[in-house]
Protein backbone atom coordinates (compact mmCIF):
# COMPACT_ATOMS: atom_id res chain seq x y z
CA UNK A 1 0.00 0.00 0.00
CA UNK A 2 1.02 3.60 -0.69
CA UNK A 3 2.08 5.82 2.35
CA UNK A 4 2.19 9.79 2.78
CA UNK A 5 5.36 10.94 4.95
CA UNK A 6 4.76 14.36 5.48
CA UNK A 7 7.64 15.97 7.47
CA UNK A 8 7.73 19.82 8.65
CA UNK A 9 11.04 21.53 9.30
CA UNK A 10 12.08 23.23 12.69
CA UNK A 11 12.85 27.05 12.09
CA UNK A 12 16.24 27.61 9.80
CA UNK A 13 16.93 23.98 8.68
CA UNK A 14 18.80 24.75 5.76
CA UNK A 15 22.10 24.39 7.07
CA UNK A 16 20.91 21.00 8.88
CA UNK A 17 19.14 20.27 5.82
CA UNK A 18 22.21 20.61 3.86
CA UNK A 19 24.77 18.53 6.12
CA UNK A 20 22.18 15.43 6.01
CA UNK A 21 20.66 15.63 2.76
CA UNK A 22 23.21 12.80 1.47
CA UNK A 23 22.19 10.51 3.38
CA UNK A 24 18.45 11.29 3.03
CA UNK A 25 18.53 11.67 -1.08
CA UNK A 26 20.28 8.16 -0.65
CA UNK A 27 17.32 6.21 0.75
CA UNK A 28 15.23 8.45 -1.27
CA UNK A 29 17.09 6.38 -4.24
CA UNK A 30 17.23 2.71 -2.97
CA UNK A 31 13.19 3.48 -2.53
CA UNK A 32 13.19 4.45 -6.09
CA UNK A 33 15.09 1.68 -7.27
CA UNK A 34 13.56 -1.03 -5.50
CA UNK A 35 10.27 0.33 -7.95
CA UNK A 36 8.64 1.71 -4.54
CA UNK A 37 8.97 5.61 -4.59
CA UNK A 38 5.78 7.53 -6.21
CA UNK A 39 7.39 11.00 -5.28
CA UNK A 40 9.32 12.79 -3.14
CA UNK A 41 10.45 16.28 -2.62
CA UNK A 42 10.69 19.65 -0.11
CA UNK A 43 8.33 22.31 0.22
CA UNK A 44 10.33 25.74 -1.03
CA UNK A 45 9.98 28.58 2.20
CA UNK A 46 9.13 31.05 -0.77
CA UNK A 47 7.15 30.11 -4.19
CA UNK A 48 10.05 29.32 -6.15
CA UNK A 49 11.75 26.16 -7.34
CA UNK A 50 15.31 27.77 -5.91
CA UNK A 51 14.59 28.83 -2.51
CA UNK A 52 17.85 29.89 -2.00
CA UNK A 53 18.52 30.84 1.77
CA UNK A 54 15.02 30.65 2.61
CA UNK A 55 15.18 27.31 2.53
CA UNK A 56 12.49 24.94 3.40
CA UNK A 57 9.65 23.94 5.33
CA UNK A 58 8.85 20.13 4.78
CA UNK A 59 9.01 17.25 2.79
CA UNK A 60 6.21 15.19 1.02
CA UNK A 61 6.87 11.67 0.14
CA UNK A 62 4.67 9.01 -1.42
CA UNK A 63 5.74 5.05 -1.26
CA UNK A 64 4.82 1.86 -1.22
CA UNK A 65 5.16 -0.02 2.34
CA UNK A 66 3.99 -3.22 3.34
CA UNK A 67 2.20 -1.54 6.55
CA UNK A 68 2.11 1.73 8.41
CA UNK A 69 3.98 0.51 11.15
CA UNK A 70 7.05 -0.64 8.43
CA UNK A 71 6.16 3.53 6.62
CA UNK A 72 6.65 4.66 10.22
CA UNK A 73 9.47 2.99 10.81
CA UNK A 74 11.13 3.96 7.31
CA UNK A 75 10.12 7.79 8.23
CA UNK A 76 11.18 7.61 11.77
CA UNK A 77 15.20 5.90 10.90
CA UNK A 78 15.16 9.13 8.02
CA UNK A 79 18.92 11.13 8.12
CA UNK A 80 16.95 14.33 8.70
CA UNK A 81 15.08 12.91 12.40
CA UNK A 82 18.47 12.37 13.52
CA UNK A 83 19.99 15.58 12.27
CA UNK A 84 17.04 17.42 13.90
CA UNK A 85 15.86 18.90 10.36
CA UNK A 86 12.08 17.54 11.23
CA UNK A 87 10.11 19.35 13.43
CA UNK A 88 7.41 16.25 13.13
CA UNK A 89 6.37 14.09 10.74
CA UNK A 90 3.15 12.94 10.52
CA UNK A 91 2.74 9.30 8.27
CA UNK A 92 -0.44 8.64 6.80
CA UNK A 93 -2.36 5.66 4.36
CA UNK A 94 -2.71 7.02 0.99
CA UNK A 95 -5.04 6.03 -2.18
CA UNK A 96 -3.44 7.07 -5.53
CA UNK A 97 -6.73 8.07 -7.43
CA UNK A 98 -4.73 10.18 -10.49
CA UNK A 99 -2.85 9.55 -12.79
Amino acid sequence: MLYAIIATDVANSLEKRLAARPDHLARLVALKDEGRMVLAGPNPAIDSNDPGAAGFTGSLIVAEFESLSAAQAWADADPFVAAGVYANVLVKPFRQTLP
